[in-house]
């Protein structure tokens, strides 16, 4: 750091930093756009970015209902990973999984990026057979991953309790070392910063109450910020994908459910990795500040609420007490909860709608935080060029009607996924 860097920092903390330049412009909605993008999370954001970098559509605008990042993009536990069986999902995690791993330079925003490993836990001989098919797809299609036994899992991370005490001893574990995590919120603030410097406007407090067809096509949206005429409109709002799409008259195969998490007061490095537990839904990585953060399952009813309760705080603490025992003394520092839209299959739709001129990104279940930068990719591509790209192809609405879906247990909602 410089001696005016450090001299800036300064002179900003005693002014209270309202020196700094906006990362982003603040403008006011255009009559018209050639792309509206619902949606200001990660997903919306690269939406437009690809769109600008890949494709040169320019007139383009992400509107968002509240604050950039302020959904799901915010609400997650960070974790990326391309540690997947089925080919559509390995092939379009992998891809993901390549882009996080250039995107600080390609963005020019740390996102922070880290790839420290991500490890699926095995609690009996079964379910490390099971690990070493996944493993063994994984390889042919190019992806990394390490069958560990129980002693190599044991010198990975120190303090599991891999004892025959255990509640569910441990027999081994599949890693991918290329998994990891990265900071959910400068992933939103990088995407949105290069977006803008391409000239794609980001309209915050702007919630769309309405489409407007004509006929069977979608010509705009009806916003709380006036009418905003659109050329073609892409849908990225995560758990809120059913209500959108139902502003158009699209009924989706989508459930909406809260999935939550929390994160420990900070302690001394404890666990450098991603660990996912195979013996119930439970996943823990150690964030940068030092807290620990757990997720577990979904609460099992529909809710649109980011907010949890008491049952799955008790069974995520049960999990995390399990398998690091250490833990048992820790306080929660804080607690939230996120709107999921489960699909049928656990897979994504990033696909056309049946209306024309109308296109849907969601359905992302458990995996929509690592799918950011690929999602943004291969849905910028579909809205383009009007057809999917061959990385979402078999991510289709219609794959619900003719039985091709994507079911597996490492995308979706099935006790065990993570």
């Amino acid at each position: 750091m410089t001696r005016y860097s450090i001299f800036r920092l300064g002179r900003e903390a005693l002014r209270g930093h309202r020196g700094w330049p906006a990362a982003w412009r603040d403008p006011e909605p255009k009559a018209s756009y050639d792309v509206v993008i619902v949606g200001g999370g990660g997903h919306g954001l690269a939406t437009a970015y690809y769109l600008a970098k890949n494709h040169g559509i320019r007139n383009v605008a992400v509107v968002e209902k509240g604050w950039l990042g302020g959904g799901n993009t915010g609400r997650n536990t960070t974790i990326v990973r391309s540690n997947y069986l089925l080919e559509p999902n390995a092939h379009f995690y992998e891809w993901s999984l390549k882009l996080w791993e250039g995107l600080s330079a390609d963005l020019n925003y740390n996102v922070m990026f880290s790839q420290r490993g991500a490890l699926n836990l095995a609690h009996s001989d079964a379910q490390l057979d099971a690990y070493a098919r996944r493993g063994n797809a994984m390889r042919l299609n190019g992806i990394d991953a390490e069958l560990l036994d129980r002693r190599q899992v044991e010198e990975f991370v120190p303090l599991l309790d891999t004892s025959d005490r255990a509640r569910f001893p441990i027999h081994g574990g599949l890693l991918q070392p290329r998994g990891g995590t990265a900071r959910h919120d400068a992933v939103a603030w990088g995407f949105a910063r290069a977006a803008d410097r391409l000239g794609i406007d980001i309209i915050q407090n702007c919630e769309v109450t309405g489409i407007r067809r004509e006929g069977n096509r979608a010509i705009g949206v009806e916003t709380s910020r006036g009418h905003i005429g659109a050329g073609r409109i892409g849908m990225a709002v995560a758990g809120h994908t059913s209500h959108v799409a139902g502003l158009a008259g699209l009924r989706l195969p989508i459930e909406s459910h809260v999935l939550q998490a929390i994160v420990t007061e900070p302690v001394k490095p404890l666990i450098d990795t991603v660990v996912t537990y195979g013996a119930g839904h439970f996943y823990v990585s150690q964030s940068d500040k030092g807290g620990l953060v757990m997720g577990g399952d979904l609460d099992g009813y529909n809710s649109y609420a980011q907010r949890g309760n008491l049952p799955i705080i008790e069974d995520v603490a049960q999990a995390a007490v399990e398998l690091f025992p250490c833990t048992g003394r820790l306080r929660m520092l804080r607690h939230w909860g996120g709107v999921m839209d489960m699909t049928m299959d656990g897979s994504p739709i990033i696909a056309r709608t049946p209306v024309d001129g109308l296109y849907v990104n969601g359905g992302w279940c458990y995996g929509g935080f690592k799918a950011t930068p690929g999602s943004g990719w291969v849905f910028a591509h579909t809205i383009a060029h009007d057809r999917p790209h061959a990385l979402n192809e078999a991510f289709s609405l219609e794959r619900f009607e003719a039985g091709a879906t994507i079911d597996e247990k490492g995308a979706g909602p099935i006790p065990g996924a993570h």
